[in-house]
């Protein structure tokens, strides 16, 4: 009966969980991107719905022009949370790089919802129009 009532479910590699999660943080942050993803898409295998990490990858891969592949992590990152500004955003500049510009104005018309004032969304719009 331990751990009936926990509010989260017992992960026995927590603490190696946590680890790699802070290893990979640091990579980025070094801006050793390489390393990095390989580090988050291993994470992603342990914990494939952890959705700081599907941003993080999505991220990299938006750097390195990579927009496909970065928009793939970006909507399995909004599943999880599906109000988050700042993933809808990089997804509406990767649709913009591919010359998909109705599905980058559905993003910024999402964001719209959620906040707004958003800056970067009307300048964007602004680019898209």
């Amino acid at each position: 009966m331990t751990g009936l009532f926990s509010r989260e479910p017992k992960d026995p590699q927590k603490k190696k969980n946590v680890q790699k999660l802070k290893e990979l943080k640091k990579l980025v942050k070094e801006k050793k991107y390489a390393e990095a993803l390989k580090s988050g898409t291993d994470y992603l295998h342990r914990v494939p719905n952890n959705h700081d990490v599907l941003f993080t990858v999505g991220g990299i891969y938006y750097l390195q022009n990579k927009h496909k592949t970065a928009i793939s992590y970006f909507e399995k990152a909004l599943e999880i949370g599906t109000y988050d500004v700042d993933v809808l955003l990089l997804k509406a500049y990767s649709h913009q790089k591919l010359g998909e510009d109705k599905r980058a104005i559905q993003c910024c018309e999402k964001i719209k919802e959620i906040d707004p004032k958003n800056k970067s969304v009307s300048n964007l719009l602004e680019e898209l129009n």
